[in-house]
């Protein structure tokens, strides 16, 4: 036993001698983790012991637009609003982003076959981000993915993508095709007029260089919308599958 676990059993043992009334709310949440596990806290446990937040009430305000509006809400307001130190944002946004990188699949190199293939794929890297991003997955015949890049990111609602940037990739690796991804911060993954508009006009570049755009994605809190299943693409594209590849995530 390392000195670490030695000094979290000892505290744990010191926490159990004392009077209950002495105990603070951290205290008995990070007793009950080191004895249970994490899992055992509720979510204001947790945010209380990453914030250092120790009043129920002040635990309960972080928490009163939900725990996603918190981990996705900008840093000023965090540390204004919610009345969060430095220290007790940099724990939250941590956790926050450790969280979205272990939910990352760990096969680097993961054939991509529909539109849910791509969503699963993509969703941990864009989900609950502040900001617009657009991404290009780079694609082999077999649709193993050859190359993922991000290639431009925005504000909350607009994101400026260079068709340069988009298919430069593609080219760079000898991609056959390319799958674009971008999240809307919204929650409302419905594709704007703008998006279809650049779809198409990243399609039309793609078929000079003998690379085929497969599928446009747009991903929200709410689900995510598949161009090529909508038949934004034209009409001369047809779905990789019979059914419709937009669900509800939530």
């Amino acid at each position: 036993m390392d000195g670490a676990s030695e000094g979290l059993l000892l505290d744990e043992e010191v926490l159990a001698q004392a009077p209950v009334e002495r105990r603070s709310g951290l205290e008995v949440a990070r007793a009950r983790l080191v004895r249970l596990g994490a899992r055992s806290l509720t979510d204001g446990e947790l945010v209380g012991l990453l914030s250092g937040a120790e009043r129920e009430r002040d635990v309960a305000a972080l928490l009163g637009d939900g725990l996603h509006a918190l981990l996705t809400e900008p840093i000023e307001s965090l540390l204004e609003r919610r009345g969060l130190d430095a220290d007790g944002v940099a724990r939250l946004l941590a956790a926050a982003e450790l969280a979205r990188r272990l939910g990352h699949t760990r096969d680097e190199r993961p054939r991509l076959a529909t539109p849910h293939d791509i969503h699963e794929f993509a969703r941990p890297l864009l989900f609950g981000l502040r900001r617009e991003e657009f991404h290009v997955l780079c694609l082999n015949s077999r649709n193993v993915l050859l190359r993922h890049q991000r290639v431009a990111e925005g504000s909350v609602d607009q994101c400026h993508v260079d068709p340069r940037e988009v298919l430069a990739p593609a080219i760079a690796c000898r991609a056959t095709g390319l799958v674009v991804v971008h999240n809307h911060p919204s929650g409302d993954p419905e594709p704007s007029v703008l998006d279809v508009t650049l779809t198409r006009q990243l399609r039309d570049g793609a078929k000079l260089l003998c690379v085929k755009l497969l599928d446009h994605l747009v991903l929200g809190d709410r689900g995510y919308v598949s161009m090529l299943a909508r038949g934004l693409l034209g009409p001369e594209e047809r779905p990789w599958a019979p059914r419709l590849f937009e669900r509800d995530v939530r």
